[in-house]
C-alpha cells in the first residue's frame, strides 16, 4: 500500500471532523435562538417561494413547509447538529452522510434560480458553491465509511 493510500482514511477523517464545526455552527444558533425559526427561516422560505426555487420544489416550500415554518425553522437546526455530532464524534456517520446529502439537495433545489431565470447555466452551479461541495464531501463520507478512523463507527459496524 502506498503512502498516499495509506493516509487517506486519516485525511477523510480529519476532513469529516473539519466539516461538523460547519454543522454544529450551523445547527446551534438555530436551535438555541429564537431568531432564525421566528423570522429568519420564513425570510429565507420567502425568497425560495418568489424565484429561487426549482419549479417543481415550489409546492412543497408553499404547502408543507411554509404552514409549519417554526417547526421546520428548528427541524432544520436539529438535522445540522445531528450532522455534526455525528461528523465530531464519527458515530452514525453513514447515516448523517445520507441526512447531509438531502439536505444539500434541498437547499439546492430551493436556491437554484437564485442568479435569475436567464442567467446562464454557470451562474446556476456557482450560485451553489454552498451547497455542492457539501454534497461531495457527504458522499465522499458515506462511500469512505468516514466513521471508521478516529471514530466510533469502528467499534459499532455503522
Amino acid at each position: 500500500m502506498s503512502k498516499i493510500s495509506a493516509s487517506l482514511p486519516k485525511t477523510i477523517a480529519a476532513i469529516r471532523i473539519g466539516t461538523s464545526v460547519f454543522f454544529l455552527f450551523f445547527g446551534e444558533y438555530k436551535v438555541f435562538g429564537s431568531g432564525f425559526a421566528h423570522g429568519g427561516f420564513q425570510k429565507y422560505l420567502q425568497g425560495y417561494i418568489d424565484g429561487e426555487a426549482v419549479g417543481f420544489y415550489k409546492p412543497l416550500l408553499v404547502h408543507l413547509i411554509w404552514p409549519h415554518a417554526v417547526f421546520f425553522g428548528y427541524f432544520v437546526g436539529v438535522w445540522e447538529l445531528f450532522i455534526g455530532i455525528s461528523l465530531l464524534v464519527g458515530i452514525w456517520v453513514r447515516p448523517a452522510s445520507i441526512a447531509g446529502i438531502i439536505l444539500m439537495l434541498n437547499l439546492t433545489l430551493a436556491t437554484w434560480f437564485g442568479p435569475g431565470h436567464d442567467a446562464p447555466t454557470w451562474h446556476y452551479f456557482g450560485n451553489e458553491l454552498d451547497h455542492l461541495p457539501l454534497l461531495f464531501l457527504f458522499v465522499i463520507f458515506l462511500v469512505g465509511n468516514a466513521g471508521e478512523v478516529w471514530g466510533l463507527d469502528n467499534k459499532r459496524g455503522y
